[in-house]
C-alpha cells in the first residue's frame, strides 16, 4: 500500500512511520508542518529512501494536501497530526481548534475527494484511520470500570474537546458520505522521541540535571499506559484488519499512580546513572529527593483505563512489552541520547522566545 501518515513527525508518527518501513513494504507519505515537538530530523530513514517521502506542510493547507494526494494516490491515511498537550491547551486552545478541529476538517475533505475519483477497486480498499485519545471520555473514579467503544464523551479540557470534535467529523463523513474510516482511541504512550513536556520525558530529564521533579497534587492520577512501538503495530493491525466504520480503543491494560510512575524512573535511574554520593558536596542521595508536589492542574482527570480487549479478540492485538520492560528501555533511550532532547529543547526555548508559549 501508499500509506499518508499525518503528523509523521511527531511522537507516535515517528514511531508509526519506523514500524511501518521496519516491518512491512508499503510505501510511506509522511506530512508534519515540523512544529516544536516534531522529531523528523532525529530518524535517519536513508535505507528506505526508495519507499519513503516526506512533505513539511500544514494539514489546514488544502491545496498542499490535494498535491500530494494526486501525487502519491494513497491507498490508505492514518491520521496522527494533532496539538496535544492539555496544558498547552489550556493556555492557548485556539491553536488546538486549528489544528485538531479545521486541520482534520481539510483533510477528510481531500480524502473525500480522492477516494471519490477512485476506481470501484480503490474506493474499497481505501481506508482513514483517525488516530484518536482515551481522554475524550473524561475520567473515571477509581472504583468505576473502564473505557470501551461505547463510553459516553465527556472532555474535560480543550484538547480532550478539539480531538472529541475530531472523532465526530471523521465519524459523519462515514455516515453522511461513506468514506471508509475506522477510529482508535489511546491511553497514554511513552518511549524514545517523546518530546520532554510529558511526564515520563520530564521527569527522566529533569532528575538527570538535578532539578525538581513537579508531580501534580498527590500524584495519584492513574493512567493507563503502552509503549509507543506496541502503539505503532496496534495501528497497522487495525489499518488492515479493522471493520470499517468501528471503533477500536487500544491499551495494555496498564494502570499506573502518576507517582508511581516517577518513583518507579527514579529507581531505574538510581541503579543505571547512580548519584555519586562520595562527594560530600552532593547533598542528594536518590532521584526521588528531587520529586515536589505543585498545585494540579484545572479539570485534572481523575483516572483513564482502557477496555482494549475488542481489539485483543478481534483483531489478535496483544502487547508485546510489560510496563517494566518498556519503562526501562524508555529510560535507557534519554541516557544514551541526550543530545537529542538538549537539541530538541533548545529549538523549543527558541520558538518560545519567538511568542510560541512553552510549558517547560
Amino acid at each position: 500500500m501508499k500509506i499518508i501518515v499525518t503528523g509523521g513527525a511527531g511522537f507516535i508518527g515517528t514511531a508509526v512511520v519506523d514500524f511501518l518501513l521496519a516491518n512491512t513494504v508499503h510505501s510511506v507519505i509522511s506530512i508534519d508542518k515540523l512544529s516544536y515537538a516534531s522529531a523528523h530530523n532525529s530518524v535517519c530513514r536513508d535505507d528506505f529512501s526508495h519507499r519513503y517521502h516526506f512533505y513539511q506542510q500544514d494539514i489546514c493547507d488544502r491545496k498542499s494536501l490535494e498535491s500530494i494526494f494526486s501525487e502519491h494516490r494513497p491507498d490508505a491515511v492514518i491520521h496522527l497530526a494533532a496539538e496535544s498537550h492539555v496544558d498547552r491547551s489550556i493556555d492557548a486552545p485556539s491553536v488546538f481548534l486549528q489544528s485538531n478541529i479545521v486541520g482534520t476538517f481539510t483533510l477528510l475533505e481531500v480524502a473525500r475527494k480522492h477516494w471519490q475519483a477512485l476506481p470501484e477497486s480503490g474506493r474499497t480498499r481505501f481506508r482513514f484511520l483517525h488516530v484518536s485519545t482515551d481522554e475524550v471520555f473524561g475520567d473515571l473514579g477509581v472504583q468505576q470500570g473502564k473505557f470501551n467503544e461505547d463510553s459516553q464523551y465527556q472532555p474535560s479540557s480543550p484538547y480532550a474537546a478539539t480531538k472529541a470534535a475530531a472523532d465526530h467529523l471523521v465519524r459523519a463523513w462515514h455516515r453522511t458520505y461513506g468514506l471508509p474510516i475506522v477510529v482508535t482511541n489511546c491511553s497514554n504512550n511513552f518511549g524514545p522521541y517523546q518530546y520532554p513536556e510529558k511526564l515520563i520525558p520530564l521527569t527522566i530529564l529533569r532528575a538527570l540535571s538535578g532539578k525538581k521533579i513537579p508531580v501534580y497534587g498527590s500524584g495519584s492520577q492513574i493512567r493507563d499506559w503502552i509503549y509507543v512501538e506496541d502503539h505503532a503495530r496496534a495501528l497497522l493491525a487495525v489499518l488492515e484488519s479493522g471493520v470499517v466504520g468501528e471503533t477500536y480503543l487500544v491499551g495494555a491494560h496498564c494502570e499506573q499512580k502518576n507517582i508511581d510512575v516517577v518513583k518507579a524512573i527514579c529507581s531505574i535511574l538510581d541503579r543505571l546513572r547512580p548519584i555519586d554520593t562520595t562527594d560530600s558536596a552532593n547533598v542528594l542521595r536518590a532521584y526521588a529527593e528531587l520529586i515536589e508536589h505543585v498545585v494540579d492542574r484545572p479539570g485534572h482527570d481523575v483516572r483513564y483505563a482502557i477496555d482494549a480487549s475488542k481489539l485483543m479478540a478481534n483483531i489478535g492485538f496483544a502487547p508485546t512489552y510489560t510496563f517494566e520492560q518498556a519503562l526501562e528501555k524508555t529510560v535507557s533511550w534519554y541516557l544514551n541520547n541526550h543530545q537529542w532532547s538538549e537539541r530538541l529543547l533548545a529549538d523549543g526555548n527558541a520558538l518560545m522566545r519567538a511568542g510560541k508559549k512553552s510549558s517547560l
